[in-house]
């Protein structure tokens, strides 16, 4: 292989001292591993999950995603 058709090595990149992240999206590749689980919820509260989806224009699921999350996290900052 000729020197020509060579990748560049890293060493030879050079370190910018300061980078401007401003207009950057914190978490915006992260993707959190999902699971399908099956869960028996009452109809009232499936409902109101419903009704607030279609409201908000999001899938029900993520509703009670993030209303056990706030739970969660509510209750990690008590315990501790």
């Amino acid at each position: 292989m000729s020197e020509d058709n060579t990748k560049v090595m890293n060493d030879e990149y050079e370190v910018k001292a300061q980078y401007d992240f401003s207009k950057g999206v914190r978490g915006r590749f992260y993707q959190p591993k999902k699971r399908s689980t099956t869960i028996r919820l009452d109809d009232d509260l499936i409902l109101f999950f419903k009704k607030r989806a279609g409201e908000q224009k999001i899938g029900y699921q993520t509703l009670v995603n993030a209303a056990l999350r706030e739970y969660v996290n509510h209750h990690i900052i008590d315990d501790q």
